[in-house]
């Protein structure tokens, strides 16, 4: 005979980097009257991602950091950009300590595992039945927190990926700058359809992370990427003799204008990329999902439902549509947006802007520093997609998953973003 399902108050459906920050933020707001449990067919461990983000400096991830600059650079072909961050950082934080945190907080606080994938949460408006078969209900919950990658509701009008590869270099003598890390260097050769960029994390002067990254429609081989990383790796003046390639990481991030669904069901609760953590015009995650984890836990800590608030300002995600679709349209040039937008503000106002931390008057100078007729162009053409949505409201979502790049490394696919 089957055995009843186990009630708890909070079930995590997904272990991966959303909900790890969540059982943090609830260990160190010290809630030991819950009964939470994790289902998950994978217990997270060890270093199968990085991510980087900004921040202020003095917060719970400050000892679980690998490096961090108050300096970057963003390069163009007209020159390079040294970048004062102050008061924020730049921080780079591989996945082993949250996944090595989150593992103690459940110790802490004697969370339930269920070893399996989820596979129907069926919501009744008062409890939630997590099935990890199509017949059997193994836990009932007050609330879920679904963190599993998600398509969007409907297709967006613009559908771009996030795609990367970086190798992680050791060299046998210094030849990296620890003090300043390169944001975007937009040197590499641009694909027909999208931008490209190279990227330096140098955690000491002789190990670093450099990463090829391109914002486009579709994936590249494995051997394409190699072959752009190598290229970067020679533009940047490193001896390939001189290095050993220690770790290889691969990424695929959407990068859409689809709508994703946070609330799916009344008690149930969608974080990281399903629940709208990622910046559509960057595919930056990490900060909204850090904040995601910050607002479950106050709110569950104070007694209140476990809902986070909007990832980002509405105004912000058009305008990231508006951005999307220009660059998707060859109506502006990535490396010139990136290079105005990083030319005409302050570095501080656009990393807040892209951490959708601006107010309107800060946004409305971001948007005076791009070029006026192509985003007027996009945002009529956005106005007039918006539209063709209303009437035809049944599109089926298309984004999924892609399938990993091919290659001589095994991919670790990352939906949870940067």
């Amino acid at each position: 005979m089957s055995s009843p399902p186990v009630d708890v108050d909070l079930a995590l459906v997904g272990g991966g980097g959303a909900a790890s920050l969540v059982l943090a933020a609830l260990d160190r707001h010290d809630v030991r009257d819950l009964r939470i449990a994790v289902v998950d067919p994978v217990r997270r461990r060890g270093q199968d991602r990085t991510w980087a983000f900004w921040d202020h400096p003095g917060n719970d991830l400050d000892d679980l950091l690998s490096a961090s600059w108050s300096q970057v650079e963003v390069v163009t072909a007209g020159g390079h950009r040294a970048l004062e961050l102050a008061p924020l950082r730049y921080a780079m934080l591989r996945s082993g300590p949250i996944y090595d945190r989150a593992a103690e907080a459940e110790r802490r606080l004697g969370v339930t595992r269920i070893a399996a994938a989820a596979d129907a949460l069926d919501d009744d408006g008062d409890r939630v039945l997590v099935r990890t078969d199509a017949d059997r209900p193994v836990l009932r919950a007050r609330w879920v927190l679904d963190s599993r990658p998600r398509p969007p509701r409907r297709p967006g009008r613009t559908n771009w990926l996030q795609h990367f590869r970086g190798w992680w270099l050791t060299a046998d003598r210094p030849v990296f700058d620890p003090g300043r890390a390169v944001l975007m260097d937009f040197r590499t050769p641009q694909p027909a359809r999208g931008v490209s960029f190279g990227y330096v994390l140098p955690v000491d002067s002789r190990y670093a992370l450099v990463e090829y990254t391109e914002f486009s429609p579709a994936l590249l081989t494995g051997a394409a990427y190699d072959r752009a990383l190598a290229g970067y790796r020679d533009l940047l003046g490193l001896d390939p003799a001189r290095l050993t390639v220690t770790e290889v990481e691969n990424g695929v991030i959407p990068m859409t204008d689809g709508p994703f669904v946070a609330r799916p069901s009344p008690r149930v609760v969608r974080l990281g990329t399903a629940g709208g953590a990622t910046r559509p015009s960057t595919g930056f995650t990490f900060s909204a999902m850090h904040r995601q984890a910050e607002q479950v836990a106050r709110a569950v800590a104070a007694g209140r439902p476990p809902v986070p608030a909007s990832a980002y300002p509405r105004r912000h995600r058009w305008m990231d549509a508006v951005a999307l679709r220009a660059l998707d349209r060859d109506l502006v040039g990535g490396p010139e947006f990136f290079g105005r937008l990083f030319d005409r503000n302050p570095a501080q106002r656009v990393l807040r802007f892209l951490d959708g931390a601006t107010t309107v008057a800060e946004d409305l100078a971001v948007m005076r520093s791009t070029r006026l007729r192509p985003m007027v162009t996009a945002t009529f053409a956005d106005a007039a997609g918006r539209l063709r949505d209303r009437l035809a409201p049944s599109r089926r979502p298309i984004w999924t998953v892609p399938p990993p790049v091919v290659g001589a490394d095994p991919p670790a696919v990352d939906v949870s973003g940067h």
